[in-house]
């Protein structure tokens, strides 16, 4: 994949170049086409919309230059963690579990619909539902019997497997905790 140019636009990345769009998806299904709800292959005539996590990963990666404004005025990959660290909560916890999803081969989508932090494929929207709700969580969060089985009873309302990460930073692993829910 070449690198890619995308603007910086208040809290997402807008990749104009429609081929660049297309091939960025194609290549990983980064980000969402502009007013397509649910894309199917490539074929769209829309710009890309990256999440800033999105756009960070692939800016650290050497896959994608940001720019604010014009072409000229580049944001730096320090500037971009600056931004995503105001943007996000916990965010160097968020990005070691997106990074280690990725790395693993999984597609990594916000999960804001479904009051996670990500909604993780297999295989790719348009190709497969995504089986699992990550949520990220510190490894001294406390966490309630009710909050989990909230998550519990939506994951299982939209038939996902709830997933909880527990990245640690120092030692630069993250834990996966998967609940699975059944009856007797």
């Amino acid at each position: 994949m070449s690198k890619i140019k995308g603007e910086l636009v208040e809290n997402r990345i807008v990749i104009w170049d429609l081929e660049q769009s297309r091939n960025l998806f194609k290549d990983g299904f980064y980000g969402k086409p502009l007013g397509v709800p649910k894309p199917k292959g490539v074929d769209f005539n829309s710009p890309l919309i990256l999440d800033l996590i999105e756009g960070y990963y692939l800016a650290k990666n050497d896959k994608l230059t940001i720019y604010q404004n014009d072409e000229h005025n580049l944001v730096s990959v320090k500037k971009m963690n600056a931004i995503c660290k105001d943007e996000y909560t916990d965010f160097d916890n968020k990005y070691m579990v997106f990074t280690e999803l990725r790395r693993n081969g999984y597609v990594v989508t916000p999960g804001i619909k479904f009051g996670c932090d990500f909604a993780v494929y297999e295989h790719g929207p348009g190709i497969d539902h995504a089986p699992y709700l990550v949520q990220v969580v510190k490894p001294k969060d406390m966490l309630t019997a009710t909050a989990i089985i909230l998550a519990g009873r939506l994951a299982t309302t939209v038939r996902k497997q709830f997933i909880l990460a527990i990245p640690r930073l120092k030692e630069k692993k993250v834990e996966f905790v998967a609940f699975d829910w059944w009856r007797a």
